[in-house]
């Protein structure tokens, strides 16, 4: 009974650990700027603090700024290995000679002869390709002293029979930000990109909590 209490217990634990994320995580949290205080009025057209640009290009450069990523991922990777190994042993050991005379043991020869071979052999092969294509409106949450920016953001789309979502965090470059305030996401360091769904398409997709358990590694079989 205590086994299968412990069996029940990991399966729980393993249903946990594929919980689809939500939509309240601190990393793709909105980021707000902190309020400006109110310059004193000194009689110039323009005045310290102000927003005024005029030239350069509007572009995400502060805290709350809004960035739009184009996902352009995609990678192919693949490999592959062959393996062989083979040994052979030939061993043969004459009748030993004592005093002259060939020696035995109760009239039989002592003579013998030892073969042995192994061979071991291996192969295997992985593939995997993706491929991610869209776009997603970030927010920059933190400018770091050298000026690159840190950006999360995520997306949430209901559809008919669920929700699908996309969330991204990084940092980037002034400097890789176009004119029109996008920027794609190979350009991105550190990037964490991250694309699902929930609902009755992605549980359908999805194995059972059994289906889990017999995969898992800790099943000995």
């Amino acid at each position: 009974m205590r086994t299968w209490l412990a069996l029940l217990g990991i399966v729980v634990q393993l249903g946990g650990c594929a919980t689809a994320p939500t939509p309240d995580q601190p990393r793709y949290a909105p980021v707000r700027p902190l309020p400006r205080p109110d310059a004193a009025p000194n009689g110039s057209l323009f005045t310290a603090g102000g927003d005024l640009r005029l030239f350069e290009d509007v572009k995400a450069r502060r805290v709350g700024d809004i960035l739009t990523v184009l996902l352009v991922e995609k990678t192919d990777a693949r490999k592959k290995a062959d393996t062989s190994v083979s040994k052979d042993l030939n061993t043969e050991f004459n009748n030993p000679v004592l005093l002259g005379n060939p020696a035995d043991l109760a009239g039989r020869d002592l003579h013998f002869k030892l073969e042995a071979q192994r061979e071991a052999k291996g192969k295997g092969e992985s593939k995997q390709s993706n491929s991610l294509q869209g776009s997603i409106a970030v927010v920059v949450s933190d400018v770091l002293p050298n000026g690159n920016l840190v950006i999360q953001g995520e997306k949430w789309i209901a559809l008919n029979q669920g929700k699908e979502y996309v969330q991204l965090s990084g940092i980037v470059r002034p400097e890789d930000i176009s004119s029109d305030n996008t920027i794609p996401s190979t350009r991105v360091a550190n990037a964490r990109i991250s694309y699902g769904g929930r609902g009755v398409l992605a549980d359908s997709n999805s194995p059972g909590w059994l289906t889990r358990f017999f995969l898992s590694p800790i099943w000995p079989f």
